[in-house]
């Protein structure tokens, strides 16, 4: 609990304080933008720095030996760079129901096993309920404790009590700290009920996740700041209607942020997925009209997924394009360079793109096989069984060289796959390091097309 400290209404466009909230600022005369805050008569104790503290050289400073917390999940471990950094704050964040407290808990199991006490903070539900969960997982660790708690200053007295070596919050969002009289959730609770678990993380070498709630555009609910504040974001991702969820670091303090993790809901809980690319091309019918198999990167990963299309005439006076898995108006635009440099006529075809098993690509890289697709729905012409398609495509029709060819390739070789569909820029290396395959470069879209579809 702060000491000796009044509340205060600062601006969060222009910095103006008021002692009372207001809805319209009096400065910059915007609308909503007070936030309350705490005005701190004695500061608090920060984590680093301090009194008697000297600027020195950056090459004098004694490097600290980075331990971390494997938890043995190795798809989570990945995300987080080998393990969970003692004294860091990471946030996770996702739609609800995607299954961030399935994956937390496990996590927590796995830890408590390994290294040592773990504490499950529970803000949504109820003890009974997460010990339901539990043991339908079969996550009951004798050193894994739960606390159904909402007031912070409650968590930190059992922190300093128990001094566990990693925590969850769940939620950020159902978290209050008594000083402040607004609602958890709001922008002020959120903001310093996280200030504290970041001080609470450091001082006491303890690792924190904490649970964050997504508004409809997919964002972490709460001020932006948030997500400034603490060391790693993890997004966990997915369509409820398939069994399969991603992992994604979008920001990491101790590692990188090109890693993923996949992962398959089952009964009893997540399972680490050891070869997706088998999983997305399962149901695959080869030589149907229509369908592509593309290389697509998630972090440093490779995945072949199957992109499909189906242009068929329209009813309407405007045909209708829609996309499920890849970005709509980059569809309108590639459409566009096939009307334009190929002279498919589609002003009167409605053309429906779609990434078998719900994944969603966004990488340039999946322009040709867009092309491609649509093309070979349009001509009712099949594509080779054995092909795989990758390059970005230009609004002049040109095939454009993409990163990682050579870890594309070496991916859908495992699987069988002979032929290679790729821009002609740096690819001169390729037919030597894969003699037993067909590389095939293209430098336009006329060209693949003529030589994925026959002319």
């Amino acid at each position: 609990m702060v000491a000796k400290s009044k509340i205060k209404y600062v601006c969060q466009n222009c910095g103006y304080e008021s002692a009372k909230w207001l809805g319209r600022c009096t400065e910059c005369m915007a609308w909503n933008t007070f936030a309350e805050e705490i005005e701190q008569k004695e500061p608090p104790h920060g984590f680093v720095g301090g009194a008697g503290q000297v600027p020195r050289a950056i090459a004098e400073i004694e490097p600290l030996a980075e331990k971390r917390l494997p938890a043995g999940l190795n798809e989570f471990d990945r995300v987080l760079g080998g393990g969970i950094v003692p004294g860091s704050l990471f946030l996770v964040g996702g739609d609800p129901g995607i299954g961030k407290s399935t994956l937390l808990l496990q996590v927590a199991d796995l830890i408590s096993r390994r290294h040592g006490k773990v504490l499950y903070v529970s803000g949504e539900e109820s003890a009974h309920q997460t010990r339901l969960r539990a043991e339908r997982l079969g996550k009951l660790a004798p050193e894994l404790y739960l606390l159904a708690e909402t007031n912070l200053t409650a968590v930190a007295h059992w922190l300093a009590e128990m001094k566990p070596v990693f925590v969850i919050i769940d939620s950020i969002q159902t978290m209050y700290n008594p000083e402040l009289p607004t609602a958890p959730g709001s922008v002020g609770q959120v903001r310093e009920c996280t200030g504290q678990l970041l001080r609470m993380a450091k001082n006491g070498h303890t690792a924190i996740a904490i649970v964050g709630h997504v508004t409809k555009e997919g964002n972490i609910a709460g001020p932006r700041m948030l997500e400034h504040m603490v060391d790693a974001v993890l997004y966990f991702e997915g369509d409820r209607h398939y069994s399969f969820r991603i992992l994604r670091a979008v920001k990491n303090r101790f590692g990188s942020t090109n890693e993923s993790g996949i992962f398959a809901m089952e009964e009893t809980g997540l399972a680490e997925v050891l070869n997706p690319s088998a999983m997305f091309l399962a149901e695959r019918s080869a030589g149907v009209a229509g369908s592509v198999v593309v290389a697509c990167m998630e972090g440093t990963r490779s995945l072949l997924v199957e992109l499909q299309a189906l242009v068929t005439p329209t009813c309407f006076g405007m045909p209708r394009r829609m996309a499920a898995g890849v970005d709509s108006n980059r569809l309108n635009l590639l459409l566009a360079v096939l009307e334009k440099k190929v002279g498919l006529q589609l002003q009167s075809q409605d053309t429906y793109i779609n990434v078998a098993g719900g994944l969603k690509v966004d990488e340039p890289a999946v322009d040709l096989a867009i092309i491609l697709a649509a093309a070979s729905s349009f001509r009712n012409a099949p594509t080779a069984p054995d092909m795989v398609v990758m390059g970005e495509v230009g609004l002049a029709g040109e095939v454009r060289a993409i990163i990682r060819v050579e870890q594309r390739i070496q991916e859908a070789v495992k699987l069988g796959f002979r032929r290679f569909v790729v821009p002609r820029g740096g690819t001169k290396e390729l037919g030597a390091k894969f003699p037993d395959v067909e590389i095939i470069p293209v430098a336009s879209v006329v060209e693949a097309m003529d030589t994925v579809l026959g002319g």
